[in-house]
């Protein structure tokens, strides 16, 4: 099973957490078999909002700066990417638009 993991206590300073904003925005119409949780922190706090995306024996990615009002659509392209590759290998970002821009890390599986 896939999941989605969200920093709930990401914050840019002097604001307040936008995590749970996030999770609200990608909850409606994500994939049936993907999790959505919620974190404390993925410590990424220079660049909130972050996520990561993993499964059983697949490759793991790690986001940053993700914009809850806007980037819901592309995570959503990107649980289905991510469904569909082998071993959780995306070889073609491009249809995550600004999303493939925000991606920190890559934990092979």
């Amino acid at each position: 099973m896939d999941c989605i993991t969200i920093c709930a206590t990401c914050a840019t300073p002097g604001q307040a957490p936008r995590g749970a904003a996030l999770a609200e925005a990608v909850a409606e119409g994500l994939r049936e078999g993907c999790v959505l949780r919620l974190v404390d922190c993925l410590n990424l706090c220079h660049s909130p909002v972050a996520l990561s995306i993993r499964g059983a024996g697949k490759t793991a990615y790690l986001f940053s700066g993700v914009d809850p009002a806007t980037q819901a659509a592309e995570i959503h392209v990107l649980a289905d990417l991510y469904a569909e590759a082998p071993g959780g290998d995306i070889t073609d970002a491009r249809p995550l638009g600004g999303l493939r821009h925000r991606l920190v890390g890559r934990i092979p599986g």
